[in-house]
């Protein structure tokens, strides 16, 4: 990943790298020398290419997200969180998909019986009437009912 400044590196990619690198050495993948096998046996191990995983832990960035999937799910790690740590998405955005605001839902009666899995068309009458009955808001005493309080 580069910036739009003059191609200067992307500082994510930077850190991206070192949290990988970080995950990779803890799952005890050898990444101390050219030779040592550790970033091969992980390609194998995750079903990505060695030169991609060369890539990312140079620091190189990655834009492909089939290839961010497969290393959350080699790390088992969501693939949100790894989203995150290379760049893709921001936290914010990351919460607002896991978690989006809710507000007041509305929906009609018969969408109620829908979802409640009210068939049987007399009970799926009884039930439309009856919320629609308890959804009407009350009206104002028109002193009926106070005549017949006495």
């Amino acid at each position: 990943m580069k910036n739009s400044k003059q191609g200067a590196p992307d500082h994510r990619a930077a850190a991206f790298a070192k949290w990988l690198h970080a995950q990779l050495t803890a799952r005890g993948y050898d990444l101390t020398g050219q030779r040592s096998g550790g970033k091969t046996a992980f390609a194998t191990d995750s079903g990505i290419s060695p030169s991609s995983v060369t890539r990312l832990l140079r620091g190189d960035g990655v834009s492909d997200t089939r290839v961010l999937a497969l290393l959350a799910a080699a790390l088992q790690v969501p693939l949100g969180e790894v989203l995150v740590r290379a760049g893709v998405i921001e936290e914010a955005e990351l919460t607002a998909v896991q978690k989006p605001p809710t507000g007041p839902r509305r929906i009609t009666p018969e969408q109620a019986a829908d979802e409640l899995g009210i068939t049987d068309e007399q009970s799926r009458r009884l039930f439309v009437n009856m919320t629609t009955t308890l959804q009407r808001k009350p009206t104002p005493e028109t002193g009926e009912g106070r005549a017949a309080e006495h």
